[in-house]
């Protein structure tokens, strides 16, 4: 049975995308904690705890992550883009990558941030291109 982020990755369900690679997937949180929230996830494979995947696909999605990181932090005013991995609301592993003014700004507690299908859209692409230009 595919999770909810592997129907993501596949397409079959709709989502903001912010970079893409053959192993990799990156989209918008659809309940960011700011704007530019992105999730970072392996396409292939399932696991729900970052520590169980295998040496060469924990590698790939942290050098993944890492440019998407650069492409956020270029597309999205912010000091930093924090990193967290908890895992526990969907069992696939996953890599919050988040634009942060301070650390109350990860805050996984907070009311989450509203925001309109074109801020979502806007802001997809915004990192996107930045993505792109580090590709």
């Amino acid at each position: 049975m595919s999770t909810i982020f592997t129907k993501i990755a596949k397409g079959e369900i709709p989502s903001y995308k912010v970079a893409e690679n053959d192993d990799y997937y990156a989209f918008l949180d659809i309940n960011p904690l700011a704007a530019g929230h992105t999730l970072v996830i392996p396409k292939h494979v399932e696991d729900d705890y970052i520590f169980n995947l295998d040496e060469e696909v924990y590698s790939g999605l942290c050098a993944f992550a890492r440019k998407v990181a650069k492409a956020i932090g270029n597309a999205v005013p912010c000091k930093r883009v924090g990193v967290a991995v908890l895992g526990m609301e969907v069992p696939h592993t996953h890599i919050h990558l988040i634009p942060l003014n301070s650390e109350s700004d990860m805050d996984f507690r907070k009311k989450k941030l509203e925001m309109s299908p074109e801020e979502f859209a806007g802001t997809a692409s915004a990192i996107y291109n930045e993505y792109v230009k580090i590709n």
